[in-house]
């Protein structure tokens, strides 16, 4: 079932099992807002077991790129384009984000993403490979976020 995100009263439909689904509902809503402010885009999500392509997708870069496979379970997913961006997100069980963002037409321009929700811990994938910085959010408290930058084609 499609889910919009509401980023006006956060909830954490969908996101039951997480042991962070408040945070992590915080950090989903905090997306759903910056996309409708900056491109009047509506942030939708699925479940995961009815997004495996979108998954596929993610964890082929992740794995090619920098040979990472997340523990964590994924909850949901979302995949959509605006302007020449193409977008990819999965928001896993522990309260991690994903984020893949790929320029159709600047290979330059691509990179993915790591948002940790509130209060989360670094997962082992990621704690001796990426500096994390931080960010206040409204909706989702403080974020912390790296990145890398995408050099394959996909």
């Amino acid at each position: 079932m499609t889910y919009i995100v509401d980023f006006k009263s956060v909830s954490a439909v969908g996101l039951e099992l997480s042991p962070a689904a408040e945070a992590l509902a915080g950090l989903r809503a905090n997306e759903a807002r910056y996309f409708m402010n900056k491109y009047k885009h509506e942030f939708t999500v699925v479940p995961a077991a009815d997004s495996q392509d979108t998954l596929d997708y993610v964890n082929r870069i992740l794995k090619e790129e920098r040979d990472i496979e997340f523990a964590a379970k994924p909850l949901e997913t979302s995949q959509f384009q605006v302007e020449n961006i193409k977008f990819a997100y999965v928001f896993y069980e522990d309260g991690l984000s994903v984020n893949v963002m790929y320029t159709v037409d600047d290979p330059k321009k691509r990179a993915v993403g790591f948002k940790l929700s509130d209060g989360m811990e670094i997962p082992k994938e990621l704690e001796e490979k990426f500096k994390f910085a931080r960010q206040k959010s409204k909706l989702a408290g403080t974020i912390r976020g790296s990145y890398f930058i995408i050099k394959g084609e996909y």
